[in-house]
């Protein structure tokens, strides 16, 4: 492999360790994605180097992944071995998904356009996986204790609250970044464990529990109440952080 920005080549086990002593600061960073994610994802990264796949192909291959897995929850009823395999599947797409920036840092490729696609796929990645659970809730009603409206308002309120706490991210980022503002202090270590709920790779492995009936929905209701009690709080601090932000 040459890497575009330095004309050096390198193999999968130079590759990785390229990649294990530039990686981005994982201060504040929820401890799954910090530790555990980001070191499989350079594995991957490495090896779509090795074998020349772009970027975007790792994007796209992070995408398909995480479709099949909505489309087995959608087509075959709930199950212990179908949620093991969905949460393997969801835990995949997320590591790929964090692999594609590795690979275009390594290379050089990095662009305006892959970044945009990225953050495309993420933005309808997310919403979908609780739409998924929303069409699993009414497709199999009789697997599902609460079946009915008594059951499908949290996977429809989870969508909401995730998918603002996106729109909050991205959009406080850009403000900052227009204004030449810093973003206010991320914590350290603990931290990391306090966001665990927080998780995008947490989420994934919440799927094990499909098909358990009650189980499932305790976990996933306290995901919800944890997750939308930490949002608000953010989009709190944002908002007085931007408020009293220069040019505000």
């Amino acid at each position: 492999m040459t890497s575009r920005a330095s004309g050096t080549s390198y193999g999968f086990r130079e590759t990785l360790s390229h990649l294990s002593s530039a990686q981005k600061p994982g201060i504040g960073v929820p401890a799954y994605t910090r530790w555990v994610n980001r070191r499989v994802a350079r594995v991957f990264a490495a090896a779509a180097v090795k074998w020349g796949i772009t970027p975007n192909g790792v994007t796209a291959i992070s995408a398909l992944t995480s479709v099949i897995a909505m489309l087995l929850l959608i087509l075959f009823p709930p199950s212990v071995w179908l949620g093991a395999v969905a949460a393997f599947l969801f835990a995949l797409g997320y590591a790929l998904d964090s692999a594609d920036g590795q690979v275009a840092r390594v290379t050089g490729a990095s662009s305006p356009a892959g970044e945009w696609l990225d953050h495309v796929v993420d933005a309808m990645r997310t919403p979908a996986m609780h739409l998924t659970i929303l069409v699993g809730f009414i497709k199999y009603q009789g697997s599902w204790p609460l079946a009915g409206w008594g059951l499908w308002w949290l996977p429809l309120a989870f969508c909401v609250i995730i998918t603002g706490h996106f729109m909050s991210q991205i959009l406080a980022e850009q403000l900052r970044n227009n204004r030449g503002t810093a973003a206010p202090a991320s914590g350290g270590n603990l931290r990391s464990f306090v966001n665990l709920h927080m998780d995008a790779g947490t989420f994934c492995w919440v799927f094990i529990f499909w098909g358990t009936g009650w189980v499932f929905i305790v976990v996933y209701a306290l995901l919800f109440f944890s997750n939308a009690a930490t949002i608000l709080l953010s989009m709190r601090r944002k908002f007085v952080s931007l408020s009293t932000s220069k040019g505000a």
